[in-house]
């Protein structure tokens, strides 16, 4: 589980394909010495278990399916990716409850400077736009956001100064693919309402 706080923005240092799934080898600033091997850390939303790790880095592999239903299929070396390790009981939930299962891909549309901040407005697949709701959580890239308006498909949320330095929100444009995890609430109860 994770919070959606991103704690580095690491960097992709090798991908391949294997006869399994995809390597990818990421940089990070953690200290890898920490880092378990089978430890699970979010990369932009995806939950991925650490395979190898070396000096500065760790390796992961990705599955077809996290290919499938997420952005990881177009990352190549060079690309900056939000990195969350795993909660521990008994410390501060600064987000909200994250699993790292990204539901879908959206598109940014729109993103507009709003005072400090920016809006950025973000078309959701569907049907995974019926899941989203003003004022609800929702995790874009692995960051914890606000959901500020929903219409249809598309929904707006508001990014404050630090966390358009301290992640990869701010290199995001119009045309730009993101990760989707909806509020893990309303997954369980949307499943609730398709079998009651």
């Amino acid at each position: 589980m994770f919070t959606g706080i991103v704690t580095d923005v690491g960097r992709v240092r090798a991908v391949r394909d294997t006869n399994r799934d995809r390597h990818l080898e990421v940089e990070t600033a953690y200290d890898v010495a920490t880092i378990d091997l089978g430890a699970s850390i979010s990369h932009s939303g995806c939950c991925l278990t650490v395979v190898d790790k070396g000096e500065d880095w760790f390796a992961t592999e990705i599955s077809g399916e996290t290919l499938a239903m997420s952005t990881l299929g177009d990352w190549a070396p060079g690309q900056p990716v939000n990195l969350e390790r795993a909660a521990r009981v008994g410390e501060e939930l600064g987000g909200h409850i994250v699993s790292g299962h990204v539901d879908g891909v959206g598109e940014v549309l729109s993103v507009e400077p709003e005072g400090g901040s920016h809006r950025l407005r973000i078309r959701a697949p569907r049907p995974l736009h019926r899941y989203i709701a003003p004022k609800g959580s929702i995790a874009v890239d692995g960051v914890s956001l606000t959901v500020n308006e929903v219409l249809d498909d598309v929904f707006g949320v508001n990014i404050i100064p630090h966390t358009w330095e301290a992640t990869t929100l701010g290199l995001l444009k119009p045309g730009s693919r993101v990760n989707l995890e909806i509020d893990m609430l309303a997954r369980y109860l949307a499943r609730w309402q398709e079998t009651a």
